[in-house]
């Protein structure tokens, strides 16, 4: 192989890599986590291996298309701050319209796929939430209010109701329960994050909670949501869950609650807090309880 050839596929990787960046492939893991999930309890079993390829390949799509969409949007800010800094059309790996195109064309060939092979309630959710992330919580909540996160939930938490609605075509209480723990769960999840990258947001004047609110008040609103995401996720027992779940949800949502009760005491006395520690553990809480409520299907 020439050097020239060598040279133009290795441009050629750089790119894919570049587009695979744009769609944010950690949110996609996010959905795989907690779709699937929600799919086997509305089917009380294992729903037809067809129907999970399909949502799983549609909202995959659709939150890689929706992510590559918010990079475009807010391209006027990644540049300012150091965790959005080298997104593809900041270092130019990528044209803006490119981007735009790439993003549009995956949200509707996900629209396309759940049209063609779910049903109406499904397809109406993708399009829903495809629409709030991008237009409504990205191009408005987002730079307007600091209450963004909390309204950007709604978006993160849909996945659980596509996947139900694309079972059984309604939805249940039981799903609204699971919307629940996972739109809760992005509070605390998110603040933390928020914390860490302080300065970055105020740079780039986004006012999220940790920019224009005090630290102790935003380590307050954390436990609180904490609090909501474990009970959510403990009302959801009764209704067909076993100690299969009921075990982990305890332990886990336990655990959960003392990171965030640890962020309030050490904010509080004026320590040095580490709200990764958070964040990478409501992570954590987050897998385990959906998993163990799959597991709880088959037993």
């Amino acid at each position: 192989m020439s050097t020239a050839s060598v040279v133009v596929s290795a441009s050629r990787l750089a790119t894919i890599k570049a587009y695979i960046a744009l769609t944010k492939p950690r949110i996609v893991e996010l959905l795989l986590v907690t779709t699937v999930p929600a799919m086997m309890l509305a089917a009380d079993g294992l729903p037809s291996l067809w129907l999970i390829a399909v949502v799983l390949v549609g909202g995959s799509l659709a939150a890689g298309g929706s992510s590559a969409i918010n990079c475009y949007l807010d391209r006027d800010i990644d540049p300012l701050m150091g965790r959005t800094s080298r997104r593809p059309i900041v270092t130019r790996a990528i044209a803006p319209r490119n981007a735009l195109i790439f993003g549009l064309t995956l949200a509707v060939i996900s629209v396309a796929l759940m049209a063609a092979f779910t049903n109406p309630l499904a397809t109406w959710l993708t399009v829903g939430a495809i629409v709030y992330y991008d237009l409504i919580y990205t191009a408005w909540l987002k730079r307007t209010t600091k209450h963004n996160t909390f309204w950007g939930g709604v978006c993160g938490a849909m996945p659980v109701l596509i996947g139900w609605a694309s079972v059984t075509g309604s939805l249940a209480p039981l799903a609204w329960l699971l919307f629940g723990v996972v739109f809760f769960w992005q509070m605390p999840h998110f603040y933390a994050l928020a914390i860490r990258f302080r300065d970055d947001y105020a740079r780039a004047g986004i006012p999220m909670l940790p920019v224009v609110a005090t630290p102790i008040h935003v380590a307050r609103d954390a436990v609180i949501y904490a609090w909501l995401t474990v009970l959510c996720s403990l009302a959801a027992w009764p209704w067909g869950f076993s100690t299969i779940y009921g075990v982990p949800a305890i332990v886990c949502g336990g655990m959960f609650l003392l990171e965030a009760h640890g962020l309030y005491g050490r904010t509080r006395r004026g320590e040095t807090a580490n709200p990764m520690r958070l964040f990478h553990w409501s992570t954590a809480y987050l897998t385990i309880v959906f998993v163990a409520a799959a597991v709880d299907v088959f037993i």
